[in-house]
């Protein structure tokens, strides 16, 4: 028994149970508020000319409240075991959520609609109350999917988190030595960008639709190499164009130094990802920069946006290196 009540979720199951139970009590209280002013019997299906098929009232609120708490729990349930993907459990505790306020929002909109009709057969579901309460069972619902926080269950992702922290403790340094940065172009070279390629692009879309999209296209992926995201840690340096696309990575073991520089762009064959001679470099413009000496004599260079930020990526880098060259040694 302990290793069942294990294996779920109790926040979510206590959730699960009592939300369709209490929503289908407060749909069977409004519905007596409203007793005196319906119809009897009641219509509980409707065509284009109104009411096509009635129940009792005691079995349309009774019917009702029992369909509120069955398909919130049928709903609901799924997101309770653990074993279950973490994206799935939010899913369906937000489409729990969705699908019995929905079926309440309708059992709703019909009673209202009946409301102070002398017959059942000239009623119609209310529009207003279904539209208002369809949207709000929407809205909730993927509100739910985002706030709704899975219990914790351990998981690789928690093994990497303790040998990170465990790795913290032993260096304090760690954190200190981490570094993520963006750096880009200059405004300038945008501005030039968009008025020598984005605006002959909308002309000649005029004309050639397709080959307009394609300038446009070019010149968008051209000014994304004039981004980059640039990490750099313990485990070595590494650069993503566009802040996405990996385009450098230098493993600690493999640098031999890192130093700050002024460096001209043309120097290295320009911006953006080049190869020139001996040296790959990641430039989005000329300026700070640091070069990386490696172990096999190659190098490489990239933007750092400001010289405090190339001295301070700089060290890091030194020190990352410095620790696996003894970290290798003592192996």
């Amino acid at each position: 028994m302990g290793t069942f009540r294990d294996s779920l979720d109790t926040r979510a199951l206590r959730f699960a149970l009592f939300f369709p139970l209490l929503l289908a009590i407060g749909f069977v209280v409004c519905a007596q508020m409203l007793r005196n002013s319906l119809p009897d019997p009641v219509a509980v299906m409707w065509n284009a000319d109104g009411g096509s098929a009635f129940a009792p009232f005691g079995a349309y609120v009774a019917g009702g409240a029992a369909m509120i708490t069955l398909f919130g729990w049928l709903a609901f349930m799924q997101a309770v075991p653990l074993s279950r993907p973490v994206v799935m459990r939010r899913v369906m505790m937000g489409l729990g959520l969705m699908v019995s306020l929905f079926v309440t929002t309708v059992l709703a909109a019909g009673l209202v609609g009946q409301s102070g009709v002398g017959e059942a057969r000239l009623s119609h579901v209310d529009p207003i109350v279904l539209a208002m309460g369809s949207g709000a069972a929407l809205a909730l619902g993927v509100v739910m999917m985002f706030a709704f926080k899975p219990d914790a269950r351990w998981t690789p992702e928690d093994d990497q988190a303790l040998e990170a922290e465990r790795m913290l403790l032993a260096d304090p340094d760690l954190t200190r030595d981490t570094l993520r940065i963006w750096v880009h172009a200059r405004s300038s070279v945008f501005i030039m960008i968009i008025v020598s390629a984005l605006f002959p692009a909308a002309l000649i879309a005029v004309a050639l639709p397709w080959l307009g999209a394609l300038v446009a296209a070019v010149a968008l992926l051209g000014a994304g190499f004039l981004f980059a995201r640039v990490r750099a840690d313990r485990g070595g340096l590494r650069v993503l164009a566009g802040g996405l696309v990996p385009v450098l990575s230098v493993p600690a073991v493999d640098i031999a130094a890192a130093a700050p520089a002024d460096i001209k762009a043309a120097d290295y064959g320009g911006w953006g990802l080049r190869h020139h001679d001996d040296a790959t470099a990641m430039l989005v413009s000329s300026g700070p920069a640091v070069v990386v000496r490696k172990l096999n004599g190659g190098r490489v260079a990239l933007s750092a946006g400001t010289a405090a930020a190339a001295d301070t990526l700089a060290g890091i880098l030194n020190r990352a290196a410095a620790r696996a060259h003894d970290d290798g040694q003592h192996q």
